[in-house]
């Protein structure tokens, strides 16, 4: 029995939002700059309907196709800006309460080989 990947036929529902609203906007990229999704697929080494499922937003879609969609419409650079470590704030709250608040001493070293 094949277990089925629920991420990919019923993700959460914010998941499978944010997919719809990036599908949208790569589908507007596209549009703008006047470009066929055959056009696009042949730049991006694929065929037309993973460009297609992308701009549906569908969720088994490669992010692969995602990433290589951007790189065709020169927005890849505003991927560097996702979950970039600096606008993480739940994660630098957790770290800093892990931080130490003072230093070892030196007598618990041991240099004995």
């Amino acid at each position: 029995m094949t277990a089925k990947n629920t991420l990919t036929t019923a993700p959460p529902y914010p998941v499978e939002q944010a997919l719809e609203r990036l599908g949208a906007n790569l589908r507007t990229a596209r549009l703008r700059r006047n470009l066929t999704i055959q056009s696009v697929a042949e730049k991006i080494g694929t065929g037309p309907r993973p460009v297609s499922d992308a701009e549906k937003g569908k969720p088994s879609t490669s992010a692969a196709v995602y990433v290589a969609l951007l790189w065709a419409y020169d927005l890849l650079d505003q991927l560097s800006e996702v979950a970039g470590p600096e606008s993480d704030e739940e994660g630098m709250a957790l770290s800093l309460l892990r931080e130490r608040s003072r230093a070892r001493n030196r007598s618990e070293l041991d240099s004995d080989f």
